[in-house]
């Protein structure tokens, strides 16, 4: 079975490049392109253009749907929390910590403990 999948660009059929041109000779059209790997809008879109199509015709109605933001978000000292690492002194090492974007206050984590997205800061 067949891996390949379609742009969703909404005008990714209208746009003039050889790999886009299909069919016999005297019948030939440009389709949407087929791909096996896509690299834009979370794989689902072949460059950049079309994932922009399609944000310009649908991000309202994506919006309305989800829901809008309709006040703002505060960073504070609690929510600051997140994972980051830096080299040691000579560059041969990474220090894997958590770091309050706030307070700039630093624990140590393990590389396995950085890795794992599940892994949560344990509250003193």
């Amino acid at each position: 079975m067949s891996n390949l999948k379609f742009c969703q660009g909404p005008l990714c059929h209208t746009y003039h490049t050889q790999d886009r041109l299909k069919g016999i000779k005297g019948s030939k059209t440009y389709q949407t392109r087929r791909r096996s790997h896509m690299y834009y809008g979370n794989r689902n879109f072949c460059d950049q253009r079309c994932l922009y199509d399609w944000v310009n015709k649908y991000i309202d109605q994506a919006l309305d749907h989800y829901g809008r933001t309709t006040e703002a978000k505060h960073l504070t000292e609690e929510n600051a929390w997140h994972k980051t690492w830096n080299w040691d002194n000579g560059y041969n090492n990474r220090n894997y910590i958590y770091l309050n974007a706030v307070t700039h206050e630093e624990r140590p984590l393990t590389e396995a403990q950085y890795l794992d997205s599940n892994y949560t800061l344990n509250e003193r």
